[in-house]
């Protein structure tokens, strides 16, 4: 996979996790909220690992 590949799916995996936190803020979640949260932790800690291996790909995104 080459690295424009990846910074395509990672720029999608972005999107989503905005999708995510607008979850967090429906007040019937119950508890979903725990997954979801999981979940955007470890985007955040995913897109964190991206940007400091390729931190030239993430410049002028």
């Amino acid at each position: 996979m080459d690295l424009q590949t990846v910074k395509e799916r990672i720029t999608l995996i972005e999107s989503k996790r905005e999708f995510l936190v607008m979850l967090l803020e429906k007040p019937d979640l119950g508890t979903l909220r725990i997954d979801v949260n999981q979940a955007v932790e470890e985007l955040d800690e995913l897109i964190a690992e991206f940007q400091e291996t390729f931190p030239e790909s993430t410049q002028g995104s």
